[in-house]
């Protein structure tokens, strides 16, 4: 730890008189019992994130007590305070809604209150990147410590992890081959421990983007939420942020082009969230870095997939994490990594590769470049007349027989649409047909929610359908699976072509081209346009209004116009990616 801190002294409250503000200051925090020994320490601040609305973050007080012990043990002052807390199913109408907020609190909170460092802790799925995206812009030391992912269940002999298991029995359960007294059954027995869902979906993605980025602590990012050594990455996080007090390891000089490009290429290796990539542009953004969608195809067709984990494989993530984790992913695709990022600690890429490993990799769970589960990245970005602003797709959660698929619309024209109509006997639908989901991006009312996993209508079900290609401008949780294209830009909100396909158009998928098309002419489409009406019932207040006005689409990571860097318009000579 440097001696250069400023400690309680830091960022005074403005009275017009600096002595008496510090004098006041110290007044106030000596009524909740600090001595003056203490009140001299450089203060390490701790954004805490625990809520009774968020189930992935119910052991935060025990993990915040190894926190403090660890900043305490290395000489400086803990000082934990709350900002928002996202817990993923408890926000309506969605937590994507509200990660612009909370980023906004961690911001502002991080740069209002005195602190010289700070530790973010979170772990659901939009805490993370909120907590990052805050703490970039902020611009003090940071270091991240994640909740870590929950332990499986048990059910019939077969193990469960929320939530990829849970869409799979719900599916069963509309399929009629499971029935209520077994579903509910499963559903005490998805979640069974604190922590965030155990497959890998955004909040482990998330997570591992987190320390690919190099902004915790290294092999820390798996740990189940459970285990000890939970505990002890949490000492040992509240030990480097006081070894940052006086540095200039800000998120600047963490998150750089360099670490940005590796955690694409661990997104791309881990078959991560579609979620993921709206995230980490958002977070690049905020410093600078644009992420563009060319680049990123390109990497994904170099870049191998090497985890057999749910929703694309067979294991969860307390086998990842015995399996050597993130390590042993870093150290399967080290020749397409940039080895001069450097990490929080102040080691380079190339030196953590160059360390013996402790255990050898389970090749199970994560295999080598040269034994791959796929060979090609498991996201690919698609452009084309339907999203010429572009799209994504899971093409390792995808059917191999949909990738290359032309198909018959059938268009739901909101949330409430589809749910009025997807079930009803006299659907329009059959197994070959194309679901359509519009007015459900960013713009829309209903704020980007996970809604792009359409379910199959319940008739098809049925018949034994268990995937059909569905597109969307809304999001898909990271524990889904499918052929489903998301975050189609421009969103129907905004007039783009999704908001013009009508029930019995053609539309055509080639993950092979990287290509979705509406095969309408573009005369049809023009007098289309024409009649195009916007939604007129815009918010007139608060949060909502604010959101509305500007959020920017996902392409550019649905942040706020006036959050993103200043440089990262496209001018000449700005990082890019």
């Amino acid at each position: 730890m440097v001696d250069r801190h400023e400690g309680l002294t830091g960022g005074l409250t403005n009275y017009g008189d600096r002595e008496f503000a510090r004098y006041l200051r110290r007044s106030f925090a000596k009524s909740m019992g600090y001595t003056d020994a203490s009140l001299d320490k450089p203060i390490v601040g701790i954004c805490y994130t625990e809520s009774g609305f968020n189930n992935c973050h119910r052991h935060f007080p025990e993990l915040l007590e190894a926190v403090k012990r660890g900043v305490l043990a290395a000489g400086a002052l803990p000082v934990p305070f709350p900002v928002i807390s996202l817990g993923e199913v408890f926000l309506s109408p969605t937590s994507m809604q509200f990660r612009n907020l909370m980023a906004m609190d961690v911001e502002e909170m991080i740069r209002a209150q005195p602190m010289d460092s700070v530790i973010l802790m979170g772990g659901c799925d939009k805490t993370v990147p909120a907590l990052l995206m805050g703490a970039a812009s902020a611009g003090k030391p940071a270091v991240l410590l994640v909740a870590g992912p929950m332990m499986t269940g048990r059910h019939k002999g077969e193990r469960l992890g929320a939530c990829t298991d849970c869409r799979r029995f719900w599916g069963q359960y509309r399929g009629g081959t499971i029935d209520e007294a077994e579903i509910n059954q499963v559903e005490g027995r998805l979640a069974v421990t604190a922590g965030t869902c155990a497959v890998m979906g955004t909040a482990s993605t998330m997570a591992l983007i987190g320390e690919t980025l190099g902004m915790c602590l290294p092999d820390t990012a798996a740990i189940p939420a459970v285990h000890a050594d939970r505990l002890r990455a949490a000492e040992e996080t509240g030990a480097l942020a006081a070894r940052l007090v006086g540095s200039n390891q800000t998120p600047d000089k963490i998150v750089t082009a360099a670490s940005v490009e590796n955690a694409m290429r661990v997104l791309l290796a881990v078959s991560g969230s579609t979620n993921a990539l709206i995230h980490l542009t958002a977070i690049a953004g905020r410093l600078g870095i644009d992420v563009d969608l060319d680049h990123f195809n390109r990497l994904s067709d170099e870049t191998p997939v090497v985890v057999n984990l749910k929703p694309v494989g067979q294991g969860y993530m307390e086998d990842f994490h015995t399996a050597g984790g993130l390590e042993g992913v870093l150290r399967a695709i080290a020749p397409l990594l940039d080895l001069n990022a450097v990490d929080i600690t102040g080691q380079s890429m190339a030196e953590r590769l160059a360390k013996p490993l402790s255990d050898p990799i389970d090749r199970t769970y994560i295999r080598s470049a040269e034994d791959p589960i796929e060979r090609a990245g498991g996201l690919i970005a698609l452009n084309g007349s339907l999203a010429p602003g572009g799209a994504v797709l899971k093409r390792a959660a995808a059917t191999p027989g949909l990738l290359e698929h032309e198909g018959r619309a059938v268009v739901f024209s909101s949330l409430d649409d589809l749910a009025a109509r997807i079930d009803d006997p006299d659907l329009d639908v059959n197994a070959d047909d194309i679901l359509v989901l519009q007015n459900a991006g960013p713009k829309s009312p209903s704020g980007m929610p996970e809604a792009g996993y359409l379910p199959i209508p319940k008739k098809l079900a049925r018949q034994g359908v268990k995937d059909m290609v569905r597109i969307s401008d809304a999001r898909m949780s990271g524990t889904a699976f499918g052929t489903i294209v998301l975050h189609v830009t421009p969103e129907a909100a905004l007039g783009g072509p999704l908001a013009l396909v009508c029930n019995g158009d053609r539309i055509r998928l080639s993950a092979r081209d990287k290509r979705i098309d509406l095969l309408v002419d573009e005369a049809e489409l023009a007098r289309r346009k024409v009649e195009f009406r916007p939604d007129a019932d815009v918010p007139a207040r608060g949060y909502q209004a604010l959101y509305r006005r500007s959020v920017l689409p996902a392409t550019l990571g649905c942040d706020f116009d006036f959050l993103r860097a200043a440089s990262s318009t496209g001018a000449e000579g700005e990082p890019s990616l």
